[in-house]
């Protein structure tokens, strides 16, 4: 059967930076090709990503993943009906979110402790988990709230109302959570698997992490007294990264379902998703220490590929890892577009691939042959055109 997959290669340089630590403090690394590589984690580039989002879509076309759920379907609530006071609300919300997730909401016990020691106000329930919900979701559970709010918890126990929670928390789903997955560990039901899958970025070449001594002078110290008020150290590296991500397609227009206008064609959720995810992804950068180092960079160079079959990483280029000569960019192109040549031929996988490559400068000139060479924004619209293309309805 036909798919519709995308994949995304990154190549990167980011100068001395700490993009992504570990429970030390040190910049993330991993072993690959028997040397030591810088690593950003997956989590911290989707989160980059996911961020990048709030500039590049409605924000009715995005979720909010909390464990203060309560609080944001109370918030709702009081904004469709005025007349209803927060602490009402917030017993509306826990027992609506309850229902329709499975999800048990109520005020954590260290939380009512400490409330109870310094004679504050009990703070609001929290879900036992981080809770991912879309606007759509947000808007329709606080409305069949207000619905049963003469008596909730009578009003969700009829079998109709309780399917009709759960259907609400499971339909209408926003970009960030089609893209990339929702567990609700107590209503698995209501889950959604994620249609992106992000590689952990690793450097083309082996690194060792280095140390940066520093100190920091009190303005106010005397002439008498000398010497630094704070010492320490923070570790960082600095690598040409190779980043890699690929979606299903069908997934994902299968997790947006209907969209958000009735208006509008079915495949154009799917088109700005796509655009938002390539561009998003790309232009993202984690901001660990990013007030330390500055090290705001963009990519080197970009490959994407559109696909009929199943998604392929081409970080076996750099399995034996690149060597310093004139840096490292030139020679990682190389490697990664003669790969990409030698293993599409020999799996035959050249066959209904559509590819578009984004670079900059001379050093990333030999990727030019493996597609299409285009700007970002080109590569952006033309690849949400694509995907719709090849997924408008058939006649």
């Amino acid at each position: 059967m036909s798919r519709t997959i995308l994949d995304v290669h990154v190549l990167q340089t980011v100068p001395p930076s700490n993009l992504n630590r570990d429970d030390t403090g040190a910049p993330k690394t991993a072993v690959y090709g028997g040397v030591k590589r810088s690593r950003v984690s997956s989590q911290a580039w989707k989160r980059a990503t996911r961020l990048a989002f709030d500039a590049l879509l409605d924000t009715q076309e995005l979720g909010t993943r909390t464990k203060r759920v309560a609080e944001l379907i109370a918030a709702r609530i009081r904004e469709l009906d005025p007349s209803v006071e927060e602490a009402e609300a917030l017993v509306l919300a826990a027992e609506t979110v309850q229902t329709a997730t499975g999800s048990k909401i109520e005020v954590p016990k260290r939380k009512a402790d400490a409330a109870k020691r310094n004679g504050t106000k009990e703070p609001a329930p929290e879900s036992a988990y981080l809770m991912f919900l879309s606007a759509q979701q947000r808007d329709g559970l606080a409305a069949l709230a207000l619905e049963g709010r003469e008596d909730i918890k009578a009003f969700l126990k009829e079998k109709e109302n309780k399917a009709r929670a759960k259907s609400v928390a499971d339909t209408r789903h926003s970009v960030d959570i089609a893209l990339f997955g929702r567990m609700v560990a107590d209503g698995a039901d209501i889950n959604v698997d994620a249609a992106a899958q992000v590689a952990h970025a690793i450097s083309v070449h082996a690194v060792e992490n280095e140390s940066d001594y520093y100190t920091a002078v009190d303005d106010r110290n005397p002439d008498e007294e000398t010497g630094a008020g704070m010492i320490g150290t923070v570790e960082f590296n600095s690598a040409t990264l190779y980043r890699y991500a690929a979606v299903d397609v069908d997934l994902l227009r299968k997790n947006l379902g209907e969209g958000l206008r009735e208006d509008e064609p079915v495949t154009e959720p799917l088109r700005r998703a796509v655009e938002a995810f390539v561009r998003g992804f790309v232009e993202s950068l984690p901001t660990g220490k990013i007030n330390t180092f500055g090290n705001h960079t963009l990519p080197d160079a970009v490959v994407v590929k559109l696909r009929d079959s199943r998604p392929i990483s081409f970080v076996g280029a750099f399995e034996e890892p690149v060597t310093a000569g004139a840096g490292h960019v030139a020679e990682a192109s190389a490697r990664l577009a003669d790969h990409v040549f030698q293993v599409e031929r020999a799996y035959g996988a050249e066959d209904g691939v559509d590819t578009w490559v984004v670079h900059v400068g001379e050093r990333t000139a030999k990727l030019s042959g493996l597609g299409s060479v285009v700007s970002l924004p080109e590569l952006v619209i033309q690849v949400g055109a694509a995907v719709a293309q090849r997924q408008a309805p058939t006649a």
